[in-house]
């Protein structure tokens, strides 16, 4: 699978590969050395992906992973899909195992092809209900893998944008 370019040509929207669907209980990973998804955990019955959850292609996290993306769209998507998305926003997030702190941000972005949700621009539009259910997640799933989710602030998309551009260019820089 060729990876697309972190940004369309409109750089205000992003190329997200979608690598667990929203409503999965099963968790895929882009392994790319490989060039493929595999499937790197099950959620228990009951607990399943919010939001389809994918990745900012060339780009790096604070984990050493590539940045998250929880993605709105109105219909379901697939492992490997490509959505172009608008950013809304950013969980700014800790995430501590083993006594060992890092961060581990979420993106939300909205699909742009998503009729349902694009009137969403920030986090604030969001019904408080829904990032909770978000926020909640996050905390249940990484409690299960023995390690602590802690949401400190929110970002706006034009910081969050700033972030990703940012993260990009070091990463050039590093070469890696």
């Amino acid at each position: 699978m060729k990876l697309p370019q972190p940004f369309t040509k409109d750089k205000t929207v992003i190329n997200v590969v979608i690598e667990t669907p929203k409503n999965s209980r099963s968790k895929y990973t882009y392994d790319e050395k490989g060039d493929f998804f595999k499937l790197s955990k099950i959620l228990p019955e009951g607990l399943a992906f919010p939001l389809h959850f994918g990745f900012i292609p060339y780009t790096k996290g604070g984990d050493g992973d590539p940045l998250d993306v929880l993605v709105l769209m109105d219909e379901p998507a697939f492992t490997g899909c490509i959505a172009e998305c608008r950013l809304v926003g950013t969980l700014v997030a800790d995430q501590t195992e083993k006594n060992k702190t890092t961060r581990n941000d979420r993106i939300i972005a909205v699909a742009v092809e998503s009729p349902r949700y694009n009137k969403v621009n920030s986090i604030q539009d969001l019904d408080k209900t829904m990032v909770r259910e978000i926020i909640n997640f996050m905390k249940y799933y990484n409690k299960m893998a023995g390690k602590e989710f802690r949401v400190l602030r929110y970002l706006d998309g034009s910081k969050t944008l700033e972030m990703i551009q940012r993260k990009i260019e070091k990463k050039k820089k590093a070469g890696t």
